[in-house]
């Protein structure tokens, strides 16, 4: 088994994380203020496993969300 990692120096190696991170914090984090760091991951947490992972559409997966994808690629 070999780490998927890159050189020091190589913007791509975390494209994908910075991504999701910037969805998350444009699409939910930056609309409201958060009382208590429970309620900040609770609602996180649903808007990844509910929608994110559900009904967003990935341009990388070809448009499709991800839950689209890999029923796609199981069958």
């Amino acid at each position: 088994m070999r780490l998927s990692v890159g050189r020091t120096g190589q913007r791509w190696d975390n494209a994908l994380a910075e991504s999701f991170f910037a969805i998350l914090k444009g699409e939910l984090l930056d609309l409201r203020s958060w009382p208590t760091r429970a309620a900040a991951r609770s609602t996180i947490f649903e808007f990844i496993e509910g929608w994110y992972n559900l009904h967003r559409l990935h341009s990388s997966l070809g448009y499709r969300s991800p839950a689209v994808y890999e029923a796609a690629a199981a069958a």
